[in-house]
């Protein structure tokens, strides 16, 4: 069984962890988003890779979302008694491997390639693949002004009113290699519970990925990131509702109905059903929260279950 998925941040991290425990990891592909990828005092920061990454290698912080379990973060306190901005956390076992990451990019290797190397020497048998391997920043047009996507998200924590989001030079930028080939190929392709606008529909807006997703619509499957109303983590409900769209499992439904054949929703939300199905989405109920190992297991599994797909 091959199994690709689309990926963001930390519940897209936390899903893999449980898919994983479903699934042989070498037949796990993971697409993840780089719209939030900055450079950070010289070094290329991939924080959605490196969550997955993380999660994955057993290492992650749970109580933060972000960064290696037991950091420390001498190196950002010396930063700020220098003066420096100190608003972008990063510790010091991460601090190696954004280091490791820019050393290699400025020999010349592909983010993918890259990405590749880091999982190799962390133990991670799942493949990791970046969106792409260029450059495509997620830009936030704020009622105060156009942001970057880390000083609206981190600096700012998602604080100012949101008008519009532009994926930069998306359209015209070309899959990371094996993409493409991992949505064709896969048993299923799964959608994971993270943030439509700002986690899974930069990786939408690359060209092609949207036109492959249509190609295979009833392998597609997703997973909502809403229940009742409400997001288990980050700015998910503010942001659909900013930009005009339902904050519910409908309201995400409806946005991946072109190309999701089947949805899995929280059994809170059954009510919502008839209204998914009529979009010619399957609709499928089930525990929806992540709130422990055996959790992300059983909502990986009856993921799979919805994707026509026996562990």
């Amino acid at each position: 069984m091959k199994v690709t998925a689309l990926a963001g941040g930390v519940g897209a991290a936390r899903f893999l962890s449980g898919l994983a425990a479903e699934v042989r990891a070498e037949d796990i592909t993971a697409i993840v988003n780089t719209g939030d990828d900055f450079r950070w005092m010289g070094l290329q920061i991939c924080p959605d890779l490196d969550i997955v990454l993380y999660t994955l290698a057993g290492q992650a912080n749970p109580a933060t979302g972000w960064g290696v379990l037991g950091d420390t973060f001498a190196c950002l306190d010396r930063l700020s008694l220098l003066g420096m901005p100190d608003w972008f956390r990063v510790g010091d076992r991460d601090l190696a491997t954004h280091i490791a990451r820019t050393v290699w990019l400025s020999q010349g290797e592909p983010l993918s390639a890259v990405t590749s190397r880091l999982c190799a020497r962390e133990g991670v048998a799942c493949t990791l693949l970046p969106m792409s391997d260029d450059a495509v920043p997620t830009l936030v047009h704020s009622a105060g002004g156009d942001l970057t996507f880390q000083d609206y998200f981190v600096r700012l924590q998602c604080q100012p009113v949101v008008k519009a989001f532009t994926y930069l030079r998306a359209a015209e930028t070309a899959p990371a290699p094996g993409v493409l080939e991992a949505i064709e190929g896969a048993d299923a392709v799964i959608v994971c519970p993270s943030n439509p606008l700002i986690s899974i529909g930069p990786i939408l807006a690359v060209a092609g990925v949207r036109e492959a997703l249509r190609a295979v619509r009833g392998r597609v499957v997703g997973i909502s990131p809403v229940i009742e109303g409400r997001a288990v983590k980050g700015p998910t409900v503010d942001l659909l509702r900013q930009l005009g769209h339902e904050p519910s499992a409908a309201g995400v439904a409806k946005l991946y109905s072109d190309f999701m054949g089947s949805i899995v929703i929280d059994e809170a939300d059954w009510s919502l059903a008839p209204r998914i199905v009529s979009l010619g989405m399957e609709t499928h109920l089930a525990p929806t929260l992540m709130d422990s190992a055996d959790a992300r297991r059983r909502l990986a599994a009856r993921v799979l279950a919805a994707a026509g797909c026996r562990t």
